[in-house]
């Protein structure tokens, strides 16, 4: 990919990665100075500074996210419960569950680095709508407080689930809770409707479909699922709240309401939620892999297309989450079916990732590090979810620290370990700053050790039949007493390598931003339009009207511009 009055090698490959942009192309100033002033970010239309204030919300909430574990993984450290009461531990576990979920981990990708990279990969100026791109920030911001409220209003202790009918009996604050995930569902709407508009309309001339990078076709996919199943979760969580507040009997059966009605409509959406975390990470993968290889992504189609197919089936798996509920037998065959069948896809990538690094010219970067964690983990993750898939052993392992393992695998252990390389990978470009890669190295081996640390225990302590969301285990099963402790112990310990890790790299990146030097405008050599203007990039992304003259992974043959904060 090119811009306008570039070159490129005579065999149409991507041109050699530069160093720093000449004077001319440097001269517009980048996006974070274009302006200055608090209020300049905050009233911003500019894709970008939108993007890094959705950045900095989803960490911040991250690190909300991550401390409660780590208390959690305290109190479970013996089986006594003699840290946190029951009552705490439960409001403490819901609150975890609620804000990794639909504060940090749904929007961490998408609208975070899906808004800072989308125009920059397509070579457009902006989003197609600036301005419903910043009300969907805003109202990102209203949906957390409403959620972050309601721990001022007595927390809420019925799990991140909502599940009826307890939800519609508690004394805690459900109200403001499922009302802040109501507002939060507004906004990645907006941004799934802005991203399929930005992505049909504002490609530069030559980028075709079959010339968009895998992130986006990624993207893209996530956006049809942000469009059509987050009003099913709105619609079902108003229906909670009018049961509540107007005695309306809907979910609860001492109102002659259904509660499994209720985890119907809740993992209808919350199947295909699964598929908004877990597909932008598929995105960061492919590219990361790629670039880093320095080959051309193995079964470029097979990958773009298995991102749309993977969309369609998360709307027809929901109910393999509801094999205990008393569904019918038939309806239990059917959705275990189709539940191995979404795994097809899935598998596709993973085999198309594995024949790019196969012969390829792999650099061992912090990104690529993380990427080959992702492989790992995730392979794990979804293995796993084969067992739960499956009739037999669904019900034995339902409700146990395997499913609590299995999740994180897939959530953690691919969402978010993808988002650490996408983060990685990108970093130099929307922050004009190199880090370390000594550092991220050194974070990127702690993560693997502490988060393997800290799940792997939890698939034997399921196996043994330790229950999931139980502040106290001592009468679980006393003849397995002395092996779930050590189990949990081991656990913890994971957990505490896990959080020096991120500490580790919260202190690398935040010395790049004042002390790194200055990137180059394309330090790992990719062949995509965001890697062709100059790092930051300045407001309106392209000094040129950018052209795409080549497919986004044709590499030419020079390597990467080096930097000396690689060492």
């Amino acid at each position: 990919m090119t811009t306008a009055g570039s070159t490129t090698s005579a065999s149409g490959a991507a041109p050699a990665p530069v160093g720093p942009p000449s004077a001319a192309a440097a001269a517009p100033p980048s996006y974070l100075a274009a302006q200055r002033g608090i209020l300049s970010w905050l009233f911003t239309l500019d894709h970008k500074r939108i993007g890094v204030m959705y950045l900095v919300s989803v960490l911040t909430f991250f690190f909300i996210g991550g401390l409660l574990a780590v208390v959690l993984r305290l109190e479970l450290m013996t089986a006594k419960g003699d840290l946190l009461s029951a009552d705490v531990y439960n409001k403490l576990f819901t609150l975890h569950g609620a804000i990794m979920i639909f504060v940090f981990i749904i929007p961490s990708i998408p609208a975070s680095l899906g808004n800072i990279l989308l125009p920059l990969m397509i070579g457009a100026k902006d989003v197609a709508f600036p301005r419903l791109n910043l009300l969907s920030y805003w109202i990102y911001l209203v949906g957390s407080i409403f959620l972050l409220y309601s721990i001022l209003a007595g927390a809420m202790d019925t799990g991140w689930t909502f599940y009826t009918p307890y939800s519609t009996q508690t004394g805690t604050a459900v109200i403001s809770a499922t009302l802040g995930v109501f507002i939060l569902g507004f906004s990645s709407i907006l941004t799934g409707l802005n991203f399929i508009v930005t992505i049909h309309k504002l490609r530069a001339p030559g980028l075709t479909w079959m010339r968009l990078p895998l992130f986006l076709w990624a993207t893209y996919a996530t956006a049809i699922i942000q469009v059509l199943a987050t009003p099913v979760l709105a619609i079902t969580l108003l229906l909670l709240v009018a049961e509540r507040v107007l005695g309306i009997g809907i979910f609860d059966p001492a109102m002659g309401g259904d509660p499994v009605l209720y985890q119907h409509f809740f993992w209808f959406y919350s199947h295909p939620a699964v598929y908004i975390m877990i597909l932008p990470a598929f995105g960061i993968i492919s590219e990361i892999i790629s670039v880093h290889s320095r080959k051309p992504i193995f079964g470029y189609r097979a990958i773009a297309f298995s991102s749309l197919a993977i969309a369609l089936l998360s709307f027809l798996v929901w109910g393999h989450h509801m094999f205990v509920s008393g569904q019918s037998e038939l309806a239990g065959m059917l959705f275990s079916f189709l539940t191995f069948t979404v795994a097809v896809p899935t598998a596709i990538k993973v085999f198309s990732w594995v024949a790019t690094l196969y012969k390829g010219s792999i650099q061992l970067t912090t990104a690529m590090l993380y990427a080959l964690v992702f492989l790992f983990t995730f392979t794990i993750g979804g293995l796993t979810g084969l067992f739960l898939g499956s009739l037999t052993t669904d019900i034995h392992l339902h409700d146990t620290y395997f499913v609590v393992a299995h999740f994180h695998y897939v959530m953690m252990g691919g969402t978010v370990v993808a988002f650490l390389g996408g983060l990685h990978h990108w970093w130099p470009k929307f922050t004009g700053r190199m880090f370390s890669e000594r550092w991220g190295r050194l974070g990127a081996a702690l993560v693997f050790i502490g988060f393997n640390g800290t799940f792997f225990p939890q698939f034997i302590l399921g196996a043994q039949g330790m229950p999931r969301r139980y502040h106290s285990y001592n009468l679980v099963a006393p003849d397995q007493l002395p092996l779930f402790e050590l189990l949990h112990r081991l656990s913890s310990l994971g957990s505490h390598v896990l959080t020096i890790a991120f500490l580790i790299m919260a202190g690398y990146l935040l010395h790049s931003l004042f002390l790194g030097q200055r990137a180059p405008a394309n330090p790992w050599g990719g062949a995509t339009l965001e890697w062709q203007t100059a790092s930051p990039p300045p407001t309106q992304n392209f000094v040129d009207d950018p052209v795409c003259s080549h497919g986004p992974y044709d590499f030419s043959d020079d390597p990467p511009a080096t930097s000396a904060a690689a060492g």
